[in-house]
């Protein structure tokens, strides 16, 4: 196979021309299922052979590709999907399997609109009749991080490259022509071609390895046959990595990780975690892992976290390496979590996959949940079944507080909107209501439920009903009291944005509660049409009293308010939403808020570590939106003084950090920095600045929370240490133990922002030094620390330009840090105002940039910026497309930060003045 026949031969093919293009795309956005592929032919089996070039000046893919398909309903052609292949169409071929007969092809259309290659037989193809459709190709190696691309490492100053693919979601159809749709799985057997001094690895194992005939040096690896996969979720790889086994026992499955060949001994942490996690999942879901082999790749250049290619994971490098001397407590919590994550998609999402990108949630918000749950099984001391509180939860109320937010499950077509779902909606609140579900089912019913779930639609795809369904008949078997059936609780949760904000009303009198929901929105627009209906049905838990069991009741749909009798004595607290299991926020009374208050000044530790960490969340963000004095909240900080543990602390923190946002570019600050001062002291004077022998994961963990803050506060002791740490690394760069490793991030930040070049310089080249991903990144960080404008402008070009040393996957990194500098987020906004279509060639999506202006523009409290975001959106909105959504949210938020710099500015200030 040679590249130039199919370049001769492209001409011949028929396109659709650019203005029917731009049309074609303003009307499918409205229609959307223009996108989508006929079913009158679906794929049995694919016959893929890839023979990647990794030679500088020619990296492209010499491919064939044969496909045999089901004929389910006659039609005059065969619509699949390519993209960026070029192909000679004469030598596409079609058989009739029943006869051994060619069909001679009239036509072949490619609609680079829709990446459709619509081929017309001279012959109409009959319902019930299998068929082979065959062609030869060349691809792209490409650099953009998706379908089959190339990347690349350094290696004993030589530059080696490498072929790896990420398909997800809509890419396979860049690597090789293919019915591109989570819902058209087929069996794949894979051939790819190497260099004898290569290595090839794929979903499945090799089955055997021959010569490439005329290719001297050249073999091919002809691997197994895989069960039913769809498109998105086939891997591949061919590099010059080495591996290493999983030690025996951990697991029934073979357990390999690879990586380049000098980072091998940080796989060492994973390959022991990967099997325990997998074992888990069997035990937990009651189904063995049905493939021979599970592979882990560590890859410098990848576009997610990690891609759960089912046999073959691929992750960045910082989600599955751990160095034991150069690697923080926070890269293994990240890499044992991560690796949970990918292998629970092993079932939720590669087992039984969703059947559309609409119901992506039922991947990632089971994967996100399951997580925790794996990651806990391993690293029980890391406290993770609490974090998904402060990781998820509390997370992803932010942006569901936003009228601009979605739906969990939301219709989508065009691969822009697709790209969209992977964001905290799908992701977090994903899993914030699927915890929900757990703990009102009950974990047994819940787990027999999945298990059911999974059996009924394995090797298959699935919808959400189909999982309520199974759900609801083990909760009836199991005799669980449910007002109603799951599909319809669930419903109210997923096919509606936002969540409520529960308010409890007490009769101190009778005991009783009026309990009563409504919509918890950050800002209501009085212009909005919408018009749902936004209601719930509530599983309701509350107490007075963590030593007893809790109480429950459930707020229907139809219900905006109810009373409850009994909630509690008249001189007692009572706490809704116990552990915050429920996806809702909850307000009360101000007798109720204040014997709250009283309770944690004097006894903090009779409120449960959970509720802690919600009541300060809650208490924060409900006076944000103007439903609560913000003398309530700022009272209950008042008990911090005494806290020690790291969930109530981040959730302190991050509402804190809001108003810091707020205050922070104004004569005020000065003030709101010294009451956080007040109350960070004691925290980081109880953990001290370094770490000790025999630590606990989660001390640690709130020491690096004090001490980040102590140093952004400037707290002189901090300043000092972090100082003094970085000098001594300066004056000894090789030795890797000088600088606290958990305090790296920080300490580079705070050397660098009361530093000057010499600092800058040092840092940056540690970055292009490390052979640790997981330190590059901190060293990243702390670069955007500087205080020099002309720095950060720097930095900032340089992640544009690749030749600096920047990696493409740390760019968006880059303007994220430089963004949340507060001498650096206008330099920031001003560059991708000035920059913008450098960055949208550089980055792999519109929404990537979307979201780095999300980021950057977090803080805008002015009527000016938010006319500068506006105007930015107008300049670009025929380009931004789907990721339109992303700048609304941006200006929503901002427009909410207007109104409330009118509205608590001066409240705010007007307490820390009277409570010194």
């Amino acid at each position: 196979m040679t590249l130039s026949p199919y370049l001769l031969f492209i001409v011949a093919v028929v396109t659709v021309s650019t203005t029917a293009a731009t049309s074609a795309t303003k009307r499918v956005g409205r229609s959307g299922e223009d996108l989508r592929l006929p079913r009158d032919i679906l794929p049995r089996s694919y016959e893929v052979t890839l023979l990647p070039i990794l030679i500088e000046g020619n990296f492209t893919t010499e491919g064939y590709v044969s496909i045999s398909v089901d004929c389910i309903q006659s039609t005059n052609n065969i619509t699949l999907h390519i993209a960026d292949i070029i192909f000679n169409p004469v030598d596409i071929e079609l058989t009739d399997l029943a006869t051994g007969q060619l069909i001679s092809i009239s036509s072949v259309v490619e609609d680079k609109v829709r990446q459709f290659l619509i081929l017309t037989p001279n012959a109409q193809l009959l319902a019930g009749r299998q068929y082979r459709l065959s062609m030869a190709f060349t691809s792209i190696l490409n650099n953009e991080l998706r379908g089959f691309y190339r990347s690349s490492y350094n290696e004993n100053a030589t530059t080696k490259y490498m072929a790896v693919s990420q398909m997800q979601p809509t890419d396979a159809r860049r690597a090789f022509p293919c019915f591109d749709e989570p819902n058209m799985k087929a069996n794949f057997t894979m051939k790819l071609g190497r260099l004898t001094t290569q290595l090839s690895t794929s979903n499945m194992p090799v089955k055997e390895t021959t010569p490439i005939a005329d290719r001297p040096g050249y073999v091919w690896d002809l691997f197994e046959t895989s069960l039913p996969v769809s498109t998105y979720l086939v891997g591949m790889m061919v590099s010059e990595f080495t591996f290493i086994d999983s030690p025996a026992g951990l697991s029934t499955t073979p357990f390999r990780i690879w990586t380049r060949p000098e980072a091998v001994s940080q796989a060492e942490y994973a390959s022991r975690i990967g099997p325990q996690v997998l074992s888990f999942y069997e035990d937990y879901f009651q189904i063995a892992f049905p493939l021979p082999k599970q592979d882990m790749v560590a890859l410098k250049d990848l576009s997610f976290g990690g891609m759960e290619n089912w046999g073959m994971i691929t992750y960045r490098e910082t989600a599955l390496l751990f160095d034991p001397v150069k690697s923080s407590e926070s890269d293994k919590q990240r890499v044992v979590t991560v690796v949970a994550h990918e292998l629970a998609h092993q079932w939720f999402g590669d087992l039984v996959t969703m059947d559309w990108w609409s119901e992506l949630w039922l991947n990632e918000g089971f994967a996100s949940y399951m997580e925790y749950l794996g990651a806990n099984y391993v690293e029980p001391e890391f406290g993770l079944i609490e974090q998904i509180v402060i990781n998820d939860i509390q997370d992803v109320f932010g942006v569901d507080a936003l009228e601009s937010s979605h739906p969990i499950s939301v219709e989508v077509n065009d691969p822009n909107e697709i790209n969209e779902l992977f964001d905290d909606i799908s992701y977090a609140k994903g899993a914030s209501i699927i915890r929900m579900l757990n703990k009102f089912l009950g974990e047994q019913s819940f787990r027999a439920g999945l298990t059911n779930y999974l059996n009924g639609r394995k090797y298959s795809n699935a919808v959400a009903d189909d999982l309520w369904s199974a759900l609801t008949a083990q909760a009836i078997a199991d005799n669980v009291n449910l007002p109603v059936d799951v599909r319809t609780i669930m419903n109210t949760w997923t096919l509606k944005m936002g969540y409520p904000i529960v308010t409890v009303t007490r009769d101190y009198a009778t005991s009783a509660a009026t309990v009563s929901q409504e919509r918890f929105l950050l800002r209501s627009n009085p212009d909005s049409t919408d018009e749902t209906v936004y209601r719930w049905w509530i599983p309701l838990t509350y107490t007075s009293d963590f030593s007893q069991p809790q109480k429950s009741s459930w707020l229907a749909f139809e219900q905006p308010a109810i009373q409850i009798s009994n909630v509690g004595a008249s001189n007692r607290w009572v706490i809704f939403n116990v552990d915050q299991v429920g996806y809702y926020r909850v307000n009360y009374d101000d007798a109720n808020w204040n014997m709250i208050i009283a309770q944690l000044l004097l006894d903090y530790q009779q409120i449960s570590l959970i509720n802690r960490a919600q009541l300060l969340d809650d208490s924060l963000n409900i006076a944000r939106v103007n439903a609560l004095p913000y003398a309530f909240p700022l009272e209950l900080t008042q008990y911090l003084t005494k806290e020690q543990d790291y969930i109530p602390w981040t959730s302190a923190l991050n509402g804190l950090s809001y108003l810091d946002l707020m205050y922070i570019r104004t004569t005020g600050y000065g003030e709101f920095k010294g009451y956080l001062t007040k109350l960070v002291t004691p925290l980081y004077d109880y953990v001290k600045f370094n770490d000790t022998v025999g630590d606990s994961h989660l001390l640690i963990y709130t020491r690096v929370t004090a001490v980040t803050w102590a140093c952004k506060l400037d707290i002189g002791d901090c300043v000092s240490n972090s100082v003094n740490f970085y000098q001594a690394w300066m004056n000894d760069p090789t030795n890797p133990t000088i600088v606290p490793v958990n305090q790296k991030a920080t300490i580079t930040c705070t050397a660098i922002a009361n530093g000057g070049d010499p600092e800058w310089d040092f840092a940056f080249q540690r970055y292009l030094d490390s052979n640790v991903a997981a330190e590059s990144s901190k060293l990243l960080f702390g670069l955007s620390c500087s205080t020099d404008p002309l720095t950060l402008q720097k930095l900032l070009e340089w992640s544009l330009d690749p030749t600096s040393g920047i990696r493409r996957n740390d760019a968006s990194s880059v303007f994220i840090n430089v963004g949340s500098n507060p001498i650096g987020r206008d330099l920031t906004f001003d560059f991708i105002q000035n920059r913008w279509s450098d960055m949208v060639a550089y980055f792999p999506s519109l929404y990537d940039l979307a979201r780095i202006v999300d980021s950057v523009s977090e803080g805008f409290n002015t009527p000016a910026e938010v006319e500068e975001l506006k105007q930015l959106q107008a300049d670009h909105a025929d380009e931004l497309g789907t990721a339109a959504r992303a700048i609304d949210q941006s200006i929503e938020r901002s427009e909410s930060n207007v109104e409330w710099m009118s509205l608590h500015y001066q409240e705010v200030l007007d307490w820390i003045q009277q409570n010194p």
